[in-house]
């Protein structure tokens, strides 16, 4: 038995029950939006993201090769080229991914979301994030679903201390006071520009930018310049957007 598994978790017994069949299905179904939706439940795997979520969701079943689960079950469970061997299944939080409440640790500054796409680029924002201390993020209704596995695997249980809420984000932008900090080509060197260390950063969609709709609403739009000094039209399209992210937050957050 795992060390972490038998002093962590007060019921692990219970949540370590011998898996059955349709365990095996429930937790495979998990893969797919609609079953999380319908059942209200996430997975994790790897025991150093079960053990941060553990933190902040309920635990509902736990599966470990060689206890409760084989190598074969746990390879028809996992949704991972090479399955680590430890699954956790999560009540996914009640009202926390909704316009409702803003944690005070942010310091002012929150960051919104305006349709990323990609799984892989949304865990590595909310990553980011977590490291520098923004615990919200607003998120447009079609950037990715937030228990997607593989943006649970790639938050690395960071998703425990950052809050996704799914909004009308043109909507909730125009609510909001204080600046919005918006990448655009046409934006400001940000290096040049005096950026504010409170208000909101809008990250757009990793093909299209920030919609129309939101880009309207941007009150300070900033460029980061691509070394040496060249014209962003002559080098790549554009950064991608996990990386462009950290690269503001890491300006912004500068003393």
């Amino acid at each position: 038995m795992s060390k972490f598994f038998s002093t962590f978790v007060p019921d692990f017994e219970i949540i370590m029950e011998k898996i059955s069949k349709s365990q095996v299905k429930l937790v495979k179904s998990l893969q797919v939006k609609k079953y999380r939706d319908e059942l209200g439940l996430f997975v994790a795997e790897g025991e150093k993201c079960v053990e941060e979520l553990r933190r902040a969701f309920e635990l509902v079943h736990l599966y470990r090769e060689g206890e409760n689960a084989t190598r074969t079950e746990i390879e028809q469970m996992s949704g991972l080229r090479t399955p680590q061997g430890v699954i956790g299944v999560f009540k996914k939080r009640n009202g926390a991914n909704d316009a409702n409440g803003v944690s005070d640790a942010n310091d002012g500054l929150i960051l919104a979301l305006d349709g990323i796409q990609d799984p892989g680029n949304l865990g590595t924002i909310i990553r980011t994030c977590d490291w520098f201390g923004v615990h919200d993020i607003f998120c447009s209704s079609d950037t990715a679903d937030c228990y997607n596995p593989k943006v649970v695997q790639a938050t690395m249980g960071a998703l425990a201390r950052v809050r996704i809420h799914y909004v009308d984000l043109p909507a909730w932008l125009k609510e909001q006071q204080g600046p919005i900090i918006g990448t655009l080509l046409e934006g400001r060197d940000m290096y040049e520009a005096p950026l504010p260390k409170q208000g909101i950063i809008v990250m757009g969609n990793e093909g299209n930018g920030i919609s129309q709709d939101v880009r309207k609403l941007i009150s300070h739009p900033i460029l980061i310049p691509p070394y040496p000094n060249k014209k962003a039209s002559e080098v790549i399209e554009s950064l991608n957007v996990s990386i462009a992210t950290a690269i503001v937050l890491a300006e912004i957050r500068k003393p």
